[in-house]
């Protein structure tokens, strides 16, 4: 059996932190709370829980924060979370399987990490973060916002699931305003961080300037593939708020210079397609993403309806509205398989049902 540390920065998190401690307090061996400024409950919270809470000046750096958080750490392997974050009953005794068979030569372990939830309670984005990693590797985070772990050697990638799950919605400018305080001072962005400050424009609908800096990141030849294939992404969604349709379409097609298609990109294309009613077009892109398989192993991220359901709804539109029926009910059956609880795709299965009753 391996030992854990689980060690987390936080602040301001009264709302939550209780919830995400409850959730793993029991199977880690240790707490280690890096306080970044709370005024609220949070350390009060988090004394129920460990001794090992301590206060740091924030000095606009994320990287700094959580790599004062794993100095601190004594046990074998360290986990990190963020206080929104939760790991549900399955989940936890995945966990603990793993600490009691883990390999301890391994370096890193993989988990997934669950963004978004639709209406049912399904995980919309899925995303591979490397969560626990052994402590005599010294790994270090990087970069002042949006921080990654880089990590080397044996790797191993569990089934754990862990839920992202927010209590209040971050409309501030912090993050940006970090970046360009970097800038200001004539700080030398690294790839990632071009792409990540673009992402923080775009999120505040500083639209051309965000479309400047994907451009600028996107030349770079040492930027992490799943990050340019993003970037596509993030441009087309640029152009789409500009309503540049035909950028929006370059923007989604470059995306295949980095790997094959992916069928959230594929999905894309068929919905401009359809939007100028070119409905051929739109079943080509459709039933194209419908053929394609997520590779487990890949680190990006994995938008679950663009490779389960949401192929099929819209073929199923596409059909019906060429009047193939038949292939219609096909579609909108195969979307039910994935979302049997949905009440709009049983109304439509009925619907294209009694149509294919009055044909025979």
């Amino acid at each position: 059996m391996i030992t854990i540390s689980l060690c987390m920065i936080v602040k301001d998190e009264e709302k939550c932190i209780a919830r995400c401690l409850d959730s793993i307090h029991d199977i880690v061996d240790e707490i280690i709370i890096v306080d970044t400024g709370s005024v609220d409950q949070t350390k009060n919270i988090a004394r129920h829980y460990t001794n090992k809470i301590y206060d740091f000046k924030w000095v606009d750096d994320f990287s700094y924060a959580r790599n004062y958080s794993f100095s601190l750490a004594t046990k074998q392997y360290i986990m990190w979370l963020d206080a929104d974050d939760v790991i549900n009953d399955f989940n936890r005794k995945l966990l603990k399987q793993l600490k009691d068979h883990l390999d301890p030569a391994v370096n890193s372990v993989t988990m997934k990490y669950h963004v978004n939830r639709d209406q049912f309670g399904n995980s919309s984005f899925i995303i591979k973060r490397h969560r626990l990693v052994r402590s005599r590797c010294q790994f270090k985070w990087n970069g002042a916002v949006h921080e990654y772990l880089e990590v080397n050697g044996p790797i191993f990638h569990s089934d754990i699931s862990i839920q992202h799950i927010k209590n209040k919605t971050d409309n501030s400018k912090r993050n940006l305003m970090i970046y360009e305080k970097q800038l200001n001072k004539g700080a030398a962005f690294s790839p990632r961080d071009l792409f990540y400050y673009a992402n923080e424009l775009r999120c505040h609908n500083e639209l051309h300037k965000a479309i400047k800096y994907y451009t600028l990141f996107l030349t770079h030849k040492e930027a992490w593939k799943e990050d340019k294939i993003a970037s596509c992404g993030r441009l087309a969604d640029c152009y789409h708020l500009l309503e540049n349709l035909e950028k929006e379409r370059e923007s989604l097609y470059k995306s295949f210079e980095f790997d094959s298609p992916r069928a959230d990109f594929c999905c894309r294309l068929g919905n401009l397609f359809l939007g100028r009613d070119q409905v051929d077009e739109a079943i080509y892109w459709y039933e194209y993403a419908s053929r394609l398989t997520w590779d487990e192993c890949c680190m990006g991220f994995y938008h679950v309806p663009s490779w389960t359901w949401l192929p099929h709804i819209k073929l199923s539109f596409c059909y019906y509205k060429k009047g193939d029926y038949k292939k219609a009910y096909k579609h909108n059956k195969l979307a039910l398989d994935y979302l049997p609880y949905d009440s709009g795709l049983t109304n439509n299965q009925k619907l294209i049902k009694n149509k294919l009753k009055n044909l025979t």
